[in-house]
């Protein structure tokens, strides 16, 4: 069974932004406050006790008692709740959307990335309390982001209208997914327990919301997770003056396209709007805009005056939806928290805002990568062995560990480099010889070195093509084991759900990855099922 890891760096799944940030290069240093070590966790921890208000830990958690109303909560997550109004306590945080049985596999990483970050650092400084805190993007508006999940090559799809916030979205129509995906299952223990663990998420709750926590909440509610709702009356009370400046300075804007210009090697992952806000309703969620002296709702008859808006803000905060620029820091404002936990376009994005947190005086939280996993079944760890490969082999681009499997299985060299460097020091005399007796061969030398050149290429690439099909029973093999673990050329965890894997080995994925996963060993964990 191949066991070399593969860290994160040289996976090459990973932007140079991304990549320079874990390798801390002086380049990015200014876009974060805190690098993820166990000793800066320590100093966060400290530092954000201390400018955390008592008045916001108990909304904070009264809201969350409310928000859990009405769902079964175990033991450990209730206690966390109320461990929240201790200024010992601190939280770990990730956040995604509300996809429809949660998406793709990364929804467990990112949360099983934040259980375990917590369960070390408790054990690290016992003197503080860590939560796991899942935040749900209830506020998105991007319905065909979440409406579906890939299973066994099959998109299982929720096809209706969308308009608003997706939290607040109503759950009618998706007893035809349930009908669609449970044919799909089979039979079997672990494929009852899915079709149960969908029915009651989806068709027992009555919107996005409550089915999501749910949903969650069963899978992860034994570890003392804390799933949060941003989407409340209570805690946007809460972050009323950052949108009242928001509105009135448009600071945001300001602070992160002046951050953007220090982006000169990277590619920027979100820009700022001059308002940051969306004024949202049921079935609305549209763009705050400040125009000619009138603040408008955009694509709708909605205008203000300053006065009626900020009227409107202090009366209705729930409202008021901050975008991807200002969710992050209505979250800190919420939240003691000190890590965030996300993906790599995530962390990217975070990384634009440090000078919008600094002129806001909140704390910047510690940026941390997920876990990244490859899920691969004995079987295929087998074939792997057998086929000579190891992970990082698996890891390349189809094109070129076909090519270097070529290359291992053939008799002789199909690399023509050492033929290629002999012809240029052959041309190289040549065009001394022309440069000292007639200059005008110097075009006739350099005609046909190039030719000559290009000859040895083709000639390169025919063998290796030649080699190719006699090597191909091999090659089709090693193709169809990457493309098995690497969907598309993509990264399991991008396109599959846990369904998938769930249905072979049931509960034990759960605890299987909690067993195996180091939020901080910055290497794709290889997990054989």
């Amino acid at each position: 069974m191949p066991t070399d890891p593969i860290s994160y760096q040289n996976s090459g799944y990973f932007s140079k932004l991304i990549v320079d940030y874990l390798n801390q290069e002086p380049e990015v240093q200014s876009l974060y406050h805190r690098f993820p070590t166990l000793e800066n966790f320590r100093l966060q921890a400290e530092e954000k006790a201390n400018h955390f208000s008592e008045n916001n830990r108990n909304v904070l958690a009264n809201a969350l008692v409310k928000q859990y109303s009405g769902f079964e909560i175990s033991q450990a997550s209730k206690a966390n709740i109320a461990l929240l109004k201790d200024n010992k306590t601190l939280t770990i945080t990730t956040g995604h959307q509300l996809n429809l049985f949660t998406g793709p596999l990364y929804f467990l990483y990112k949360i099983i990335s934040a259980i375990n970050l917590a369960k070390q650092l408790k054990a690290a400084y016992p003197e503080f309390n860590f939560v796991p805190v899942y935040w749900m993007a209830t506020e998105d508006h991007d319905f065909e982001e979440i409406n579906y999940f890939n299973f066994k090559d099959k998109k299982i799809q929720w096809s209706r209208e969308s308009a608003g916030p997706v939290g607040r979205l109503s759950t009618d129509g998706l007893k035809n997914v349930f009908e669609a995906f449970s044919k799909e299952l089979g039979i079997g223990d672990n494929s009852s327990s899915l079709r149960e663990l969908f029915e009651n998420a989806y068709l027992s709750h009555a919107n996005l919301t409550d089915a999501t926590r749910y949903l969650a909440n069963e899978l992860f509610k034994d570890h003392g997770l804390v799933i949060i709702d941003g989407d409340d009356v209570a805690l946007k009370r809460l972050f009323v003056p950052y949108a009242k400046q928001e509105l009135l300075e448009q600071t945001s804007f300001t602070k992160v396209s002046e951050t953007i210009k220090e982006f000169k090697n990277y590619t920027v992952q979100v820009n700022p709007r001059e308002i940051n806000l969306f004024y949202i309703e049921d079935n609305l969620r549209e763009r705050i805009l400040f125009e000619e002296g009138i603040y408008k709702i955009n694509n709708s008859k909605l205008t203000f005056s300053e006065s009626e808006l900020l009227s409107e803000l202090e009366n209705n905060p729930e409202k008021f939806s901050p975008n991807v620029i200002l969710r992050p820091l209505y979250q800190e404002v919420i939240l003691p928290n000190i890590c965030y936990i996300g993906g790599g376009g995530e962390l990217a994005y975070w990384m634009e805002l440090k000078s919008m947190f600094e002129v806001n005086n909140i704390l910047f939280p510690i940026l941390l990568l997920r876990n990244s996993v490859l899920l691969a079944t004995e079987k295929q760890a087998a074939k792997a062995d057998k086929l000579n490969l190891n992970w990082s082999d698996l890891f390349s681009k189809q094109h070129d560990l076909l090519n270097q499997k070529t290359a291992e299985f053939s008799n002789f060299n199909l690399d023509f480099s050492e033929q290629k460097a002999f012809l240029k020091q052959q041309f190289e005399k040549l065009t001394d010889i022309a440069s000292q007796t007639d200059k005008s061969f110097l075009g006739a030398v350099k005609a046909q070195e190039t030719k000559q050149l290009k000859g040895l290429d083709s000639l390169e690439k025919r063998l290796l093509k030649a080699e190719k099909r006699k090597h191909s029973e091999e090659l089709v093999r090693i193709s169809t084991l990457q493309n098995e673990l690497f969907p598309n050329q993509s990264l399991q965890e991008r396109k599959a759900n846990f369904s998938e894997f769930y249905l072979e080995i049931g509960p034990k994925l759960v605890s299987e990855l909690l067993e195996n996963l180091d939020p901080l060993s910055n290497t794709f964990q290889v997990i054989t099922l």
